[in-house]
């Protein structure tokens, strides 16, 4: 689709390492263990969100690890809004909606500085709302006008 490669958006590359290191950090986990929970079951749950052109330059933006487990997954035939991508994933975690929302917030806010502003603007206009509080952005979406 496109004649040259795009320039890759994020600042600087990170390891998975490092970013399990800023996810436990963002998110005080105890452990580097759980922080790799929070950081595979959100990226799962995002790469069954994002298409296109916005899920193939994001996982050019993440380690290795992370963007395998971002596009391992089928992307869903319905997008779920910001709220309802928190409440599928506390079910399939087994969560409550709480855990589910701070494990979202500490990953998406490492995500969301590794795609950097330009690719973080095209994720969320493709997304239904809801999505800018999760990746730690303000909502200014204006809402549709009904049919």
């Amino acid at each position: 689709m496109y004649d040259q490669p795009r320039a890759n958006p994020s600042l600087a590359a990170m390891t998975f390492d490092q970013m399990l290191e800023r996810v436990r950090y963002e998110g005080a986990y105890p452990t580097r263990e759980r922080a790799e929970e929070a950081v595979r079951t959100v990226l799962a749950a995002l790469g069954r969100q994002i298409t296109g052109d916005e899920r193939v330059d994001l996982a050019q933006c993440l380690p290795v690890e992370a963007a395998l487990t971002l596009t391992a997954q089928i992307p869903d035939t319905e997008q779920l809004t910001g709220w309802g991508f928190v409440k599928d994933l506390a079910a399939r975690t087994g969560g409550t909606p709480a855990t589910a929302r701070w494990d979202t917030g500490a990953v998406l806010a490492v995500v969301s500085r590794l795609a950097g502003p330009d690719l973080l603007a095209r994720i969320l206009h493709q997304l239904p709302g809801g999505y800018a509080l999760l990746f730690g952005q303000a909502e200014l979406r204006q809402p549709q006008p009904a049919a």
